[in-house]
């Protein structure tokens, strides 16, 4: 016997009551987010305050902090509703002021995932190529129990940065650096 499951909208996740959740949408079905561990958050911090920092010296765009829904739609598939760690919309994307009652509706130009100790490895190479494919220009991975910053260009690219390297991050933040090992040091 087959059984399908009730795919669910955009619009329907907005509608669901607050039951403590937090929730992404995955092709139309949700997928449960635990809250991120300590040093998931302590990371991910270090890491979006030197992002964000240079993000604002240059005037390159609005930033967004965890928890903001994406609304990713592509045609033939049903909806899906990303929440990274952070992202990073230009000035030239964002041509409407940030959405007061729902999700965003653009393509970040850049986002910043990071890896939870839950998360295994097909879910997120899959996220990271639905992000992409939606029109991302770059996806940083971060990997707590490696530390290490793995970026996947829209290009196809993809580049490993650990504790001896400097990231960056073109072409989306032009001269950009950060010592990797600083982002993992407490």
């Amino acid at each position: 016997m087959t059984t399908s499951k009730k795919l669910i909208t955009a619009d329907d996740l907005l509608a669901l009551p607050d039951d403590g959740k937090r929730y992404e949408l995955v092709r139309g079905e949700l997928a449960e987010m635990p809250p991120a561990g300590d040093n998931h958050g302590f990371v991910g911090f270090k890491l979006v305050l030197r992002i964000g920092a240079f993000v604002e010296q240059h005037n390159l765009g609005h930033a967004r902090l965890a928890e903001t829904g994406f609304l990713i739609r592509r045609p033939g598939e049903p909806d899906s509703v990303f929440a990274p760690d952070f992202a990073l919309v230009s000035f030239e994307r964002m041509a409407t002021p940030p959405n007061s009652r729902g999700f965003a509706e653009v393509a970040p130009d850049l986002v910043v995932e990071v890896v939870s100790p839950n998360d295994g490895q097909p879910e997120i190479d899959a996220k990271t190529q639905m992000w992409l494919d939606a029109g991302v220009r770059l996806v940083l991975v971060v990997y707590l129990d490696i530390q290490q910053v793995v970026t996947h260009h829209d290009d196809g690219s993809v580049r490993r940065f650990a504790t001896g390297d400097a990231l960056t991050a073109e072409p989306v933040l032009p001269g950009f650096e950060c010592p990797v090992a600083d982002i993992f040091t407490y």
